[in-house]
């Protein structure tokens, strides 16, 4: 970053979450339990795609010198993993957790997990998605900063490394705001930080061959136990049509009608 000089390379961890494709259109189960999963597109999380493009782009400016990819959830999740092994990371880590677990699994957990794994691994630098187009939740990155006490930069879109750490800059309501961090630290990737790269067919056969490490929560000392209960969940109501009014008059007639004057 801006002729800094270098600091020594980074062991850097990214979370990858499989969420269901976001082109599709979801669908609530008819019980209200959850969102129909049963033979739905499910890829990468899109914030996840840029913390991973960042930390792979950290590996090729040698700033990072290795890059690992950790994904919680059921046996699929190891395609998400190999997506993140053909963009350039160098090997992954699938924590399974399959069932009841995987529906009660939430960002704490997930938390927990990245936090042992980071301690075990000696990671250097934490970069997950803002939040998961799924759940919205724009946790686990606060939550695995607080769990390991470490500094953090959240919504980065811009982020420079140099002697001292980490130059991050934030999306925040009011503009942008520029914070320096020290590392071992967790940033996590807003939107505008980068342009993910597509993976290429020799980058996909050569993603094959990389290592997948499975492991359990159990081995993490994790416990499956969630700490929140989905009471239901519902579609969103659907819009009524709307009415054309030819001047302000009635505009003003139709607004007292409705009750909103």
């Amino acid at each position: 970053g801006g002729g800094d000089k270098m600091a020594a390379p980074l062991r850097v961890m990214v979370g990858v979450k499989r969420v269901i494709d976001y082109a599709v259109k979801v669908r609530v189960k008819p019980d209200k339990t959850g969102v129909v999963t049963d033979g739905v597109k499910h890829s990468m999380n899109p914030f996840c795609e840029i913390a991973v493009e960042e930390a792979v782009r950290m590996k090729e400016k040698k700033q990072a010198a290795e890059v690992v990819a950790v994904s919680c959830g059921p046996v699929q999740c190891q395609e998400t993993i190999r997506t993140a092994l053909a963009m350039g990371v160098d090997r992954g880590i699938h924590v399974e957790v399959s069932g009841a677990d995987y529906e009660r699994l939430g960002p704490l957990q997930v938390s927990k997990v990245i936090a042992a794994l980071a301690k075990k691994e000696k990671i250097d630098l934490i970069i997950v998605g803002k939040q998961a187009i799924d759940d919205d939740c724009n946790q686990t990155g606060q939550m695995t900063a607080a769990l390991l006490d470490w500094p953090q930069g959240t919504f980065a879109s811009e982020v420079s490394m140099g002697e001292g750490g980490l130059t991050v800059t934030r999306e925040v309501d009011g503009g942008l705001e520029t914070i320096k961090v020290r590392v071992p630290a967790v940033l996590t990737s807003d939107l505008r930080l980068n342009e993910p790269r597509y993976a290429t067919l020799p980058n996909i056969m050569k993603a094959k061959k990389k290592r997948i490490d499975k492991l359990s929560l159990g081995d993490l000392g994790v416990g499956a136990a969630g700490n929140l209960e989905t009471v239901s969940v519902e579609e969103p109501p659907t819009r009524s049509a709307g009415v054309k009014v030819e001047n302000t008059e009635q505009l003003v007639q139709k607004l007292r009608e409705i009750g909103h004057i």
